[in-house]
């Protein structure tokens, strides 16, 4: 996710924090500590209350932290690749490859919210104990708001609506009960988009009547608007492409530069007679290495063209999208990512044999929008 920075490793995957996060902790610490424990626990000091909101915020950060390991954590156990686990202000996100089985999508979806419900009532249930037996009551009340917030969390993900945890449920339970994954995917994207909407309308009705939260509840119903909508386009464009192998879909030749050239020469003699907005390298041995935007070409300051060389500015091969002739190209599109852009690198042997391009995947969707199945 753009805007977020690598800080370390979770159950051996990337962990990536947004710069949203401080202030969703500034947020959640300063409604804790104004508002909610000054309510719960008064008579006590203003630092008390603004040193327990601070600790509250941060527990309930573990806590989303706890949330996306717990899918992470199953996604590698079920054998799916796991790129990185990212937190957010809307609380975390893991970015992994599909899920090859129903089962195995079920239970990646499911772990998150049951891993919340348990923190939630484990929580809960301490504070009361706490209070019980100490009459330690802002701890307690700590503990007891950080038990219902995580109650609440799992019983929203759970709602069946993409791209919710309990879409991601209700549409493993479709996908093994019909069998075809797309339709599952279809429909729950839908849902998804109802649902968004009813959250914007309910959300922003609260905001009229004087409730600031409203606000907050809007705001979240776009976001699934807006990913339920993508992913309804995902899944049918999966859909157009079901069955078409990667060769029957890739541009060949291809037109390519050397990547030892600098960026001036490469300008003037690769990119300005291809026409194309980026283009695949090879090395000395004609083998490839990578890819480069032409506009990161062109950002490259003028007095620095002649000495900044084509590689230093292309996307390595290890972090482009890379398939075999034969493989399916749904299959393929699943490594299509914001770093790779919509281009994939088709490989044989070693030898770059075609390139697959977001105009290619544009034709296959109009031929199959008009009733073809693609090419032959």
């Amino acid at each position: 996710m753009n805007g977020s920075v690598r800080v370390g490793r979770v159950v051996g995957v990337p962990l990536r924090v947004h710069w949203s996060v401080p202030l969703l902790v500034v947020l959640f610490a300063y409604g804790l500590g104004s508002q909610t424990l000054p309510v719960w626990t008064p008579g006590r000091s203003g630092v008390a209350y603004a040193f327990a909101g601070v600790v509250g915020a941060a527990l309930f950060m573990g806590s989303l932290l706890l949330h996306e390991t717990a899918h992470a954590a199953t996604a590698r156990r079920k054998k799916i690749s796991v790129q990185d686990v990212t937190l957010w202000a809307l609380g975390g996100m893991t970015r992994m490859g599909r899920p090859q089985t129903a089962a195995s999508a079920f239970a990646v979806a499911v772990s998150g919210p049951l891993s919340s419900l348990a923190v939630g009532g484990v929580a809960l249930g301490a504070g009361i104990g706490l209070h019980a037996l100490s009459g330690w009551a802002v701890p307690a009340a700590v503990l007891v708001w950080l038990g219902w917030t995580n109650l609440f969390l799992g019983v929203f993900n759970l709602l069946p609506a993409a791209p919710l945890d309990g879409g991601r449920v209700l549409q493993a339970l479709l996908w093994w009960r019909t069998g075809d994954r797309e339709r599952a995917e279809l429909a729950v994207s839908r849902a998804g988009q109802a649902m968004g909407m009813l959250l914007v309308v309910v959300g922003w009705a609260s905001l009229l009547r004087g409730a600031p939260g409203g606000l907050w509840l809007a705001f979240v119903g776009l976001f699934i608007m807006v990913v339920a909508g993508a992913e309804r386009r995902r899944a049918a464009l999966h859909t157009a492409v079901r069955g078409v192998r990667v060769a029957d879909a890739m541009s060949s030749p291809v037109a390519t530069g050397a990547d030892w050239l600098t960026a001036q020469r490469f300008i003037d003699e690769v990119a300005v007679k291809s026409h194309h907005s980026a283009l695949p390298l090879l090395d000395f041995e004609g083998r490839p290495s990578g890819i480069v935007q032409v506009r990161r070409l062109t950002a490259v300051p003028e007095g620095r063209r002649e000495t900044v060389r084509v590689h230093e500015v292309a996307t390595p091969l290890p972090q482009c999208a890379i398939a075999a002739p034969g493989e399916l190209l749904s299959e393929a599109l699943d490594r299509l990512s914001l770093r790779t852009g919509m281009y994939i690198l088709v490989v044989d042997a070693g030898h770059l044999v075609g390139i697959v391009t977001g105009k290619d995947i544009s034709r296959l969707m109009q031929r199959h929008t008009l009733g073809g199945k693609g090419p032959n």
